[in-house]
């Protein structure tokens, strides 16, 4: 018998996932490399509290877009519509529209913390209180608007698993902003130049989207069924984007105003070492395997178990073994990397990295969507964040910036019983393969001691 996807001229699936894989994991891992990279070398150029105004400047544009997230590219890829010329124009057409609101609301909203200031509701010493960040955050919410002519050629890569290129636009985009920053700083060593290298970036990723991938290319066009479908779906993807936002981005948002820019900035520096490996595994798991799962559930239903736990396997044995490491390793880390004004970090690198253990189950949760079933997603999203806002400020109260990190890690547990319940639900969840990969984290236990060992030995021999 000849398979569908001979019939429709693909590779198969299993080809498509390794080589998409692959491809994922080398691009994103070498543009986190470079962003690794560039921030050590920035750290050296610049005054910590130029991050935490990044930092909050960047979660408000993160915010802003998933306020309005219908799930364009989920839709793309699970839509039997998919690959319809009208639905494509019509995703690339609101995605224009939701840019342009965007970016007004971006510039409205710039100035809420100087209300806030005014009103005594932030402390003077805040990241908050900083006269600078209506300007940066008004500055960098040009980079909405620009992104919002990203072609929908991207989203097509995603649903075929064909995301090479992509991979390529996403490393130069990066590089061309971080020669811009660099550029720029040789002359003015000012948070500008940090603002002018996303911009830039931004700007280069919507172009080379249209000059480099493959697809249908994109016209204005308004398919009322289309955006009805798009809606449908996307109202419950809104909901859980705006939700997991706020609970992703809750404990820089708490810590701006419990500490000062520099206590921030340093966090953020440890938080950004985690963040590497998260946003690594996440890009895998929602830009190839919720793919993966999605075709598999259109075109062989009866496999999902067995394709969702080969990919399980995968996931939670990277994520264990460098949760295992950093918490062992995490303070020799950042005295090696960072100079002294950046110590602090080591224990704070030492606590988040116990947070890796629940990056797994996000594939249980990209699998819920492949299903069509939108809301686990938000009921997750939201016992997180309900944990992060109410145990931060508690844990900060009664033990200091330490028990304020150790709430936010708690907070990642929390919705694991949600989760588990619907897989059971559904007939996925298996206790005896959840178990076997448990062990890994001893394994990075013991990577993380040799590293620790080895830069300890090395600076008493020098």
């Amino acid at each position: 018998m000849i398979s569908q996807a001979h019939r429709s001229g693909r590779a198969p699936l299993k080809q498509r996932f390794l080589k998409g894989g692959a491809w994922s994991v080398a691009g994103f891992g070498v543009s986190q490399l470079i962003r690794f990279g560039a921030n050590l070398v920035l750290t050296r150029l610049l005054v910590p509290d130029m991050f935490a105004l990044m930092s909050i400047a960047t979660i408000v544009m993160t915010g802003l877009n998933l306020v309005s997230d219908l799930g364009v590219r989920p839709n793309i890829v699970r839509s039997e519509r998919g690959a319809d010329p009208a639905f494509l124009n019509t995703a690339w057409s609101l995605q224009i529209g939701r840019g342009v609101i965007l970016w007004v609301a971006a510039i409205a909203a710039s100035f809420l913390p100087r209300l806030a200031v005014h009103m005594d509701l932030v402390p003077s010493a805040s990241v908050y209180a900083d006269p600078r960040l209506p300007y940066v955050i008004s500055a960098i919410s040009l980079s909405v608007f620009i992104g919002g002519f990203v072609s929908t050629k991207m989203h097509e890569a995603y649903r075929n698993l064909t995301i090479g290129r992509v991979s390529q636009i996403e490393i130069g985009s990066q590089a061309a902003g971080l020669l811009v920053t660099f550029a720029w700083l040789v002359f003015d060593r000012s948070i500008s130049a940090l603002v002018a290298g996303t911009l830039f970036s931004s700007l280069t990723r919507t172009v080379f989207s249209h000059v480099w991938l493959t697809g249908r290319s994109n016209r204005w066009q308004w398919e009322k069924s289309a955006f009805w479908e798009i809606f449908h779906f996307g109202k419950w993807i809104t909901i859980s984007s705006l939700i997991a936002f706020f609970a992703n981005s809750g404990d820089r948002m708490i810590l701006a105003g419990l500490v000062d820019k520099t206590a921030l900035g340093v966090y953020v520096i440890a938080f950004s070492a985690v963040n590497i490996i998260d946003l690594t595994l996440r890009r895998v798991i929602s830009g190839v395997m919720f793919p993966a799962l999605s075709e598999i559930i259109r075109e062989r239903p009866h496999k999902l178990r067995a394709t969702y736990y080969k990919m399980h396997a995968v996931a939670a044995g990277f994520a264990y073994f460098c949760a295992g490491m950093l918490m062992v390793s995490g303070q020799a880390v950042i005295h090696v990397l960072y100079d002294p004004r950046y110590a602090e970090a080591g224990w704070m690198l030492e606590i988040l990295a116990i947070m890796l253990l629940a990056l797994p189950f996000q594939i249980t949760i990209q699998s819920f969507l492949a299903l069509g079933n939108p809301k686990v997603q938000s009921f997750v999203a939201a016992v997180r964040l309900i944990a992060l806002f109410a145990g931060m400020p508690l844990g900060f109260s009664l033990f200091g910036l330490p028990g304020a990190l150790w709430a936010a890690v708690c907070g990642q547990f929390l919705p694991l019983p949600i989760a588990i319940f619907y897989s059971v639900r559904y007939q996925i969840f298996d206790l005896r393969r959840e178990a076997l990969t448990l062990p890994i984290v001893f394994v990075g236990m013991g990577a993380g001691w040799l590293i620790d060992f080895a830069i300890r030995s090395f600076e008493r021999l020098s």
